[in-house]
């Protein structure tokens, strides 16, 4: 069974005349240890995607499976409960909270979730540390480069033990070689730890570093691109000339 199944899956806003069809009728499906990143001009539905495959936000129509888990309809508390416990989120801009330090900023997730301050940092500290960050878990916020900070972020999504990580835009606010270090951590989550990844960017360079590309236009799938390591970056830099704005 795939990590992912979505069926059908179509957001719209507004009704009537003014009705707008951010994503429209599509089928996806994403198996578990997969890097997939999800390009397209922008406005074509890559965040809509995203938040839907989270349950960030209720479909109009179709519907999503997490592990066998269908969530469009399930009730709020539920739908939380299962977010903190089967997914990460990673977004563009970090989301830190100034005052925590970087262990305390990672172990939130669960401590929220129940786990006894002690035990939350422990696997904290255990993240930040294989992320290379052993010596700054005390460091506030401030007191981290914005590279730093992203990678306190990828900790926090996976302090849980999630099998799903959803990164919207994660390197978007980030110089190249930060960047460029943050999807290489992805992939290492993938090849490494076994989680699955789906990776929102608009950028090649970032999206090379995932197994699979998936093109969107007009709410639509239009493109999925299985990608080989040499040559990735022009592969996707074509598409997307053929996908056009």
């Amino acid at each position: 069974m795939s990590l992912i199944q979505a069926e059908n899956l179509t957001k719209i806003y507004g009704s009537g005349d003014t009705a707008v069809t951010a994503l429209g009728h599509v089928n996806l499906k994403v198996e578990t240890g997969e890097f997939v990143a999800v390009m397209g001009p922008s406005g074509c539905g890559k965040s809509t995607l995203l938040h839907l495959l989270g349950g960030l936000d209720r479909p109009s129509e179709g519907g999503v499976s997490i592990d066998g888990t269908a969530i469009a309809d399930m009730k709020d508390d539920d739908l939380t409960k299962l977010r903190r416990r089967k997914m990460g989120f990673i977004f563009q801009f970090f989301n830190l909270i100034p005052v925590l330090n970087a262990v305390e900023n990672a172990s939130l997730p669960v401590t929220l979730d129940g786990v006894k301050p002690p035990e939350a940092k422990k696997r904290a500290a255990e993240w930040l540390t294989r992320f290379g960050l052993g010596d700054r878990l005390t460091s506030r916020p401030d007191q981290l480069s914005g590279g730093q900070q992203q990678r306190v972020a990828v900790a926090r999504a996976l302090v849980a033990e999630p099998a799903l990580i959803l990164a919207d835009e994660p390197t978007g606010n980030l110089d190249t070689r930060s960047g460029d270090e943050i999807a290489a951590l992805l992939r290492q989550v993938t090849k490494e730890y076994g989680r699955t990844v789906v990776m929102v960017t608009h950028d090649p360079r970032i999206a090379a570093y995932a197994d699979r590309i998936i093109f969107l236009k007009d709410g639509k799938i239009v493109d999925d691109t299985q990608l080989e390591r040499k040559g990735a970056v022009e592969t996707i830099t074509d598409k997307m000339k053929e996908i056009g704005d």
